[in-house]
């Protein structure tokens, strides 16, 4: 049995790890970043794998909606926070179960150098100045370090904003009837450009930040300390570890809010089975399973859409409060790019990816931010039409 996925380096050995747990052999494949153009080549090819696991909910539907796929049902012991099961649901059937997460809602610091992190995105602008202005002078390290080289880091940047800002919005913006010149997603870049426009905030300024990969980024914080905070989901705590100057580890906090009791931005990767699987429905069945994938919980750098599993296996305290975190249904919401419609969803250099770079450009390169947000709505709007989603 083949199953194909998108990670590499140590979340495929782990992953690895995982299903030598299953009993019948199981080879796993990496498709690398674009796992998309790697099915549509082994469908027409006659060779699809038996299971997939996908980055993204739309893919999924999308799939389905082809023929491409059997429906999947979880096992007894799998349950994920309420609405997450709709993303992969298509005609009155489930085509996915989620089977990894990732908490979207962080940012990252040493705590030698930030002991106090803002807790309000006031607070957080005003940090951001401050230490802004003593970069400029060369008196200290940047705020802010991002790997704007990569576009899906803005739109994380962008989507906790949304979220914040207009909950309702937010939603709505993944349906066909999205409006993308609507006042939340104006009053959410607005926010956005108030602080990546702030002198001195970016390592090196933002055309080296569009330079610059998520990885990299990382390690500006945590081994060279040109900066003193970077925003991304939970597996940054695997890269700093890998990248670390010293002991001391990075510590996190939730992106601050505007109001209390923020929003909390996931991610994950769904399993699905293609049309002429063998065995692939087990499997997967298998995979949702509480204790499937303890061999990975317990090495670290997974948290477990499953809800189901017990908070005390998690034995990092940190993962813990990730993993409890995610189970608060009250601000939970999912990727939004992870769920818009074809090339708008986002790759490298096309879709939202790449007008969030561009807007990232205008702010950090003198655009009034007005005009910065007026180019950005226009882009989106035109992009979101193409793709059949909105306007």
């Amino acid at each position: 049995m083949q199953v194909a996925v998108v990670w590499s380096g140590g979340e495929l050995d782990r992953f690895r790890q995982v299903v030598k747990g299953y009993g019948p052999s199981v080879h796993v494949v990496s498709a690398g970043n674009d796992i998309d153009a790697f099915l549509r080549a082994r469908h027409l090819a006659g060779t699809a794998p038996d299971v997939a696991i996908l980055p993204r909910p739309g893919l999924v539907t999308e799939y389905a909606a082809r023929g491409w796929l059997r429906p999947v049902l979880p096992s007894d012991e799998y349950a994920v926070p309420a609405g997450l099961n709709d993303l992969l649901r298509t005609g009155g059937h489930r085509y996915g179960v989620w089977v990894k997460a990732a908490h979207k809602s962080l940012i990252w610091h040493l705590p030698s150098v930030l002991p106090d992190p803002p807790t309000s995105w006031d607070e957080l602008v005003a940090l951001t100045r401050r230490l802004g202005t003593l970069a400029v002078r060369g008196d200290g390290p940047a705020p802010l370090a991002i790997g704007a080289a990569d576009g899906w880091v803005l739109t994380d940047w962008f989507e906790n904003v949304l979220a914040d800002l207009a909950p309702a919005a937010y939603d709505a913006l993944a349906g066909p009837d999205a409006d993308w010149r609507g006042w939340p997603v104006r009053d959410a870049l607005d926010r956005l450009a108030e602080l990546w426009s702030i002198d001195g905030a970016f390592v090196g300024g933002g055309r080296r930040a569009l330079l610059t990969q998520y990885e990299e980024s990382v390690i500006q914080v945590v081994r060279s300390r040109r900066a003193v905070m970077v925003f991304e989901a939970d597996f940054t705590a695997e890269v700093g570890s890998r990248f670390r100057s010293g002991s001391e580890e990075a510590a996190a906090f939730r992106f601050p809010s505007a109001e209390s009791g923020g929003p909390l931005i996931v991610g994950g990767d769904a399993a699905v089975v293609f049309a002429d699987a063998r065995g692939g429905v087990e499997l997967v069945e298998w995979l949702t399973r509480a204790d499937s994938f303890h061999p990975w919980l317990h090495a670290g750098g997974y948290l477990s859409p499953n809800t189901t599993i017990p908070l005390a296996d998690y034995t990092n305290p940190v993962r813990r409060r990730f993993a409890a975190e995610m189970r608060d249904p009250g601000t939970l919401r999912f990727d939004l790019s992870d769920q818009l419609r074809g090339a708008f969803t986002g790759s490298d250099g096309v879709g939202i990816w790449r007008i969030m770079q561009d807007f990232f450009a205008d702010v950090t390169g003198g655009v009034r931010a007005a005009e910065a947000v007026r180019r950005a709505t226009g882009q989106l709007a035109a992009a979101a039409r193409s793709a059949g989603g909105g306007r």
